[in-house]
């Protein structure tokens, strides 16, 4: 496959960057004093230099829209708890740290106090060793006990790659405790004749809550030792737990207190955050539980260059004539060659596997033509692979074999990869939370760092990087979940009374929607209510009801049809998506065809190919209001919150030309349609308000289209959400408004809290939408404006010009704040959805 899509002599601009080998230690000042200011390595490159450098090629000086100097911070010393045990502190230092930071020592008094506490500091601060000196200090102290194991500990992470990232480290660190720690990875690629040994010995267990769900929660009986001596739960990376995946693992931590509780044990929750809005009421919500808020970051951060990229139009023209911008794939991977190239060590994050694959096999062919040693040194580091394949890209990245990364979020979420230089974000990831998370990759051993975000073609991409303030100089979000969702607690209730029988006692530890939601599981069939309590009365796995990561049933097989080789997964619910029929599959730097998706079997077929092209699935969506719970006048208008009903299709799939993405075709499919019950937020306008924003009848159909399209870009500057983790809906007559009305609703069953964040900031949210397609500078619209890459109507009818003139009319009429609304009622359900198949949303 040949990628011609350099012009000659990029590199040569680019002078050779020496870099210095970088240690995982920090310079360390005197006790209670501030430390010096982290300096770079003497023959290091400063990240302005590596900037200029990097745009020093022709016309690439033009793509940085805004720079912005994040400058050195000393840090601020402390000194443990006298209550940590000096066999442990001395095994911190013989790992080269002398004192703690400040936020270190306070994390670590409030976990010995036995209060439950959530450390929302920035990335590289040293959030594991102020939760792990606590827990090390009381599993040197359970080791003392008759059985070897008087106190344990368990460690939830939300990837696999993060626990046994995890357990390195902390193998590493309590070395010279000897035997006293016995740190086991416990997931589903854990061999089954270990497991029992973790059972029976481990005294911290690293896992994930796919595992505490389905494997430890259900056979509690045999984890009875360990749970009865749990001291501590850390929690790491606890802002990732958000939608309706943290509200999930919001219940199954209830269902661990509840069990634990059985055993006598009563765990300290020690939580690991980013820097997060509000953070110790996010924890509280997660939890259950009163949690403490560590927040004061102490630990010394060298320089930072952040740098705003918005790649450049081509001669190309899109759907109905559009121009076209250079992808900010093709961006990423030039750039993350050239620093390959210098030895700039560094990992390109990525929104989806797919990318992931197809940036490193660009990198890899461009290096091979400048030296063929250097193409072994970049890779795809993604979900979906098998275990051993994932292990071996961990070992390469900790021995440095590897200096160029492509990565989806597997990797963001707090893998120790010390000595990056710098960071390349192709596409904004949904938060500013996710943003400065991927940022503090580079530079974590507190060495000056480069980051820079590449903008995609994308309405929300295209406003950042033209209003640097909305990532700057706000604040990072609040995590939003809600764990009295109908649809995730009913399954939960199921689970927890096949643990052990519910009881009224129970009732308040799940929340205040339990008591309406048991008799509606007792009448179908699920629960059967005794004088004792409620009983699971199934023979099924209660535990199979809740899919807790939202993905809609068992994993699609990718098989290559001639050797019958396992190549990956993908979940189930994205399979229309993915895995259709002709779609590009990427696995490893090879391509592959789909040549038939078996939705009976869940398998996908496929064989090696080499096509020019990408593929990217289109659906259409009907959508029904079942309930409206609130609404507000808009001037003549209204805006509107409840439950609705989503019908999904995927009907075809566009063929794009690698590197332009220039359009090459459209292909139909015959798939069949999934529903959906969840929460939207919808708007409606009058004719009044029609006319008076001047949108004729003819305009009305593409006004409504391209603000929907724009609103659904926009909307994860708000939320904490993905533009697909949301869907719209926009149509001219309404059969249940009556009116010309536009939906945005979240992509889960039963909500997921995006719906109900658009509605209280609609104001602000439909503010910058506006702005958003005003401020574009294409004429009629473009995929930086108002195109959606997965419109099922190919983009028709939009109208730019009528879209800004409806939103600034609607906008005239919009109320000053929307608290008056008061607060929002959750949905009526019934149990049996928690169940149903759920599609992708819909554009």
């Amino acid at each position: 496959m040949a990628f011609n899509h350099l012009p000659a002599a990029t590199h040569d601009a680019l002078g050779p960057l020496s870099v210095m080998p970088v240690t995982h230690s920090m310079p360390m000042a005197r006790n209670h004093r501030p430390s010096r200011l982290p300096a770079s390595g003497d023959n290091r490159p400063s990240p302005s230099m590596v900037l200029d450098r990097l745009t020093a090629g022709a016309g690439r000086a033009a793509r940085i829209t805004h720079t912005e100097h994040l400058p050195p911070r000393a840090g601020r010393h402390a000194v443990w708890p006298d209550r940590i045990r000096a066999e442990v502190i001395s095994a911190i230092q013989q790992a080269g740290i002398e004192h703690p930071w400040a936020h270190q020592a306070e994390a670590a008094e409030h976990a010995l106090d036995g209060e439950s506490v959530v450390i929302a500091t920035g990335t590289a601060s040293g959030k594991s060793l102020a939760y792990l000196a606590p827990v090390l200090s009381t599993l040197l102290d359970g080791s003392e006990a008759p059985n070897g194991r008087g106190t344990t500990a368990l460690y939830l992470a939300p990837t696999k790659a993060l626990a046994a990232d995890q357990r390195r480290g902390v193998k590493d660190l309590a070395g010279p405790l000897g035997n006293a720690v016995r740190p086991s990875v416990y997931d589903g690629d854990t061999p089954v004749e270990e497991r029992e040994w973790v059972r029976q010995y481990a005294n911290y267990v690293l896992t994930n809550p796919d595992m505490l769900h389905r494997g430890i929660l259900p056979s509690h009986p045999r984890w009875a030792s360990f749970l009865r001596s749990l001291r501590y739960v850390v929690i790491d990376e606890c802002h990732t737990y958000r939608g309706v995946f943290g509200s999930h693992v919001a219940q199954v931590l209830r269902r661990l207190r509840r069990v634990c509780a059985r055993y006598g044990a009563d765990p300290v929750f020690l939580l690991a955050s980013a820097t997060a809005a509000e953070p110790a009421l996010a924890a509280g919500r997660l939890t259950g539980l009163p949690v403490t808020e560590v927040a004061d970051d102490a630990s010394p951060r060298g320089e930072l260059v952040f740098a705003l990229w918005e790649p450049p139009l081509t001669e190309l023209h899109g759907e109905k004539g559009a121009p076209v911008r250079r992808t900010a794939t093709a961006e990423t991977a030039d750039l993350l060659t050239d620093l390959t190239v210098q030895g700039v060590r560094s990992v390109a994050f990525v929104r989806s596997r797919r990318a992931a694959e197809l940036i490193a096999l660009i990198a890899q062919e461009r290096l091979a033509a400048v030296d063929h040693s250097l193409s072994r040194r970049v890779a795809a580091y993604r979900g979906g692979y098998l275990p051993e394949e994932r292990r071996a890209l961990e070992r390469a990245l900790h021995s440095g074999e590897l200096l160029g990364l492509a990565a989806t979020t597997a990797l963001e979420l707090g893998i120790d990869v010390s000595g990056l230089d710098a960071v390349l974000i192709a596409g904004y990831p949904g938060t500013r939370a996710s943003l400065w998370q991927q940022a503090g990759r580079a530079g974590r051993s507190g060495q000056g760092a480069l980051a820079i975000l590449i903008a995609r073609d994308d309405p929300l991409d295209t406003f950042l990087v033209h209003h640097p303030e909305a990532l700057f100089q706000q604040p990072v979000e609040s995590t939003v979940l809600d764990p009295d969702n109908p649809y995730v607690l009913a399954p939960h209730l199921c689970a927890a009374a096949a643990e052990l029988p519910l009881t009224e006692d129970d009732l308040a530890l799940f929340g205040p929607a339990t008591p309406d939601l048991l008799p509606q599981l007792v009448t179908a069939g699920l629960l059967r209510k005794r004088a004792a309590g409620w009983y699971w009365t199934r023979r099924e796995r209660a535990a199979d009801l809740a899919d807790i990561r939202g993905e809609g049933g068992s994993p699609v097989q990718i098989v290559e049809a001639a050797t019958g080789r396992l190549l990956g997964t993908v979940d189930e619910a994205a399979s229309h998506t993915a895995v259709h029929d002709g779609a590009v599959h990427l696995h490893q730097g090879r391509s592959y065809l789909v040549k038939r998706l078996d939705l009976a079997d869940s398998v996908a077929l496929v064989e090696e190919a080499d096509p020019p092209y990408s593929t990217t699935a289109r659906d259409t969506t009907a959508i029904s209001v079942l309930e409206t719970d609130t609404e507000i006048p808009w001037g003549d208008g209204r805006l509107c919150y409840g439950s609705v009903e989503v019908t999904n299709q995927v009907v075809s799939f566009l063929r794009r030309r690698l590197i332009t993405g220039e359009v090459l075709g459209e292909t139909k499919l015959d798939l069949p349609p999934r529903t959906l019950r969840t929460r939207a937020v919808w708007w409606t306008v009058t004719e009044d308000q029609l006319d008076a924003a001047r949108v004729n009848p003819e305009q009305l159909g593409g006004a409504l289209h391209a603000a929907e399209h724009a609103s659904i870009g926009m909307l994860p500057l708000f939320a904490t959400c993905d533009r697909w983790d949301i869907g719209g809906v926009s149509v001219p007559l309404h059969p249940d408004t009556l009116l010309p009305t536009v939906f945005v609703y979240d992509g889960q069953p039963g909500g997921a809290g995006f719906a109900e964040r658009a509605f209280q900031t609609a104001r602000e949210w439909l503010t910058a939408t506006r702005e958003a397609i005003a401020s574009c500078e294409c004429d009629a619209g473009c995929p930086s404006c108002i195109q959606s890459p997965k419109c099922g109507n190919g983009n028709d009818p939009l109208h730019k010009r009528g879209a800004v003139r409806l939103l600034t009319e609607l906008l005239r009429g919009a109320p000053d704040a929307l608290a008056a609304a008061g607060a929002l009622p959750g949905p009526t359900t019934s149990p049996e959805a928690a169940t149903q198949p759920v599609g992708p949303p819909a554009t």
